[in-house]
């Protein structure tokens, strides 16, 4: 009888951490639906869109095209289309540095950083209503949480210890 309970922990311990990823995975499919319902039905943009100006914010001088698919965490392919369509919009502009001809530089214009700061202003008050029934503390006991599970998932990526 000893050996069945013995049995039974692990497997109830697993089911619980497969019943966490899918509670994590439908939280944050609604929430991105919903988001991208947002940027649609107020802005007319898309959420890779957001993604990218956002990266792009946070980077004044500018990324390339590599560490825009880095930071996105999307193929190269991805971001030359959503490149292209915010370059067209006239919200983003490419630069070459005269010491490298072959690296191609993405920044916000000044048309771009405008129009992503009146987004990232909304987005910040969506986000928040959206939330609003989370109280501080459970905010931010989440926060460290989800930051230990992010760590302890990417080291043992890199320790080569992930299935």
């Amino acid at each position: 009888m000893a050996r069945a309970r013995v049995l039974e922990r692990p497997q109830a311990e697993s089911k619980r951490r497969l019943r966490l990823w899918l509670r994590l995975y439908a939280a944050t499919s609604v929430i991105e639906r919903e988001m991208r319902r947002f940027l649609r039905r107020h802005f007319a943009t898309t959420l890779p869109r957001f993604d990218l100006m956002a990266a792009l914010e946070r980077a004044p001088d500018g990324l390339t095209m590599g560490e825009i698919s880095r930071r996105l965490m999307v193929s190269g392919g991805n971001v030359t289309s959503i490149v292209a369509g915010l370059e067209r919009d006239g919200l983003i502009g490419r630069r070459q540095p005269p010491s490298d001809r072959r690296t191609t530089y993405v920044a916000l214009t000044e048309r771009g950083r405008a129009a992503f700061a009146e987004m990232a202003r909304a987005h910040e008050r969506w986000i928040n209503e959206l939330l609003a029934d989370a109280s501080d503390h459970d905010v931010d006991a989440l926060v460290d949480l989800l930051a230990g599970l992010k760590h302890s998932s990417e080291a043992r990526a890199e320790a080569g210890r992930a299935p």
